[in-house]
């Protein structure tokens, strides 16, 4: 199957996606059929902290368009953040839209995390991965949701993480674990791999990014149903 990517949102996160799916098909002893367009970063952020859906929904149509010109089969948002208009999208879309959130409940449940934090954008950690958990009960930094927030917005555009970002996120995570007994930490912003990548921080850490990328491997070598 003809995997569609709609990417830049951050470039860091298209980059990995891109590596750790071709490393996840060739392990598998296919070849990936990929094509990755570029959505703007900026203007996403803007959208989002807008609670533009509509405007958001339109780019992201015309984008996935353009995968099925390029003869995809299938569409993928490369960014939880760019989530937050996921169903305005769905009904605009000349491809079946493949959710990095919808795989996430039951990864879960079926890894015994009955308390998960948050750890992305404002909108994720606020309304706690947009509600769409059911089995997973999430919990996130209320106190610094605002400031850890814009700490993400910042690291996601420069498409680099600092030390002083990284002790803020890792410390976030630690309270998380400590205060509110969540059982991992869930990097629920696609950039977040700048600063948990090849990092220990004391704590379970699950990348949302790899249950995404699990799925779309799957699909890409038909081991996996397009979502209705």
């Amino acid at each position: 199957m003809h995997i569609g990517l709609i990417g830049g949102i951050g470039v860091a996160a298209t980059v990995v996606y891109y590596q750790k799916l071709t490393a996840a098909v060739a392990a598998k002893g296919h070849k990936l059929d990929l094509t990755i367009v570029h959505a703007d970063a900026p203007e996403l952020v803007r959208n989002n902290t807008n609670d533009d859906r509509a405007a958001q929904a339109d780019i992201y149509a015309r984008l996935i368009d353009r995968l099925k010109a390029a003869g995809c089969d299938c569409a993928a948002i490369t960014s939880l953040g760019g989530h937050f208009c996921y169903d305005e999208t769905v009904p605009l879309s000349s491809l079946p839209l493949v959710s990095a959130v919808t795989p996430l409940d039951d990864f879960f449940a079926d890894h015994g995390l009955g308390t998960i934090g948050l750890l992305g954008t404002r909108v994720v950690m606020r309304t706690r991965l947009y509600g769409q958990l059911a089995k997973t009960r999430a919990v996130a930094p209320d106190d610094e949701i605002d400031f850890i927030g814009q700490c993400y917005v910042d690291m996601a555009l420069s498409g680099v993480c600092t030390d002083e970002q990284r002790a803020i996120f890792v410390k976030a995570g630690q309270k998380m674990i400590e205060e509110k007994d969540a059982d991992a930490i869930v990097l629920a912003g696609t950039d977040l791999n700048l600063a948990f990548g090849g990092l220990d921080p004391g704590y379970l850490v699950v990348d949302a990014l790899d249950v995404h990328v699990d799925l779309l491997a799957q699909l890409a070598i038909d081991e996996a149903q397009l979502p209705d």
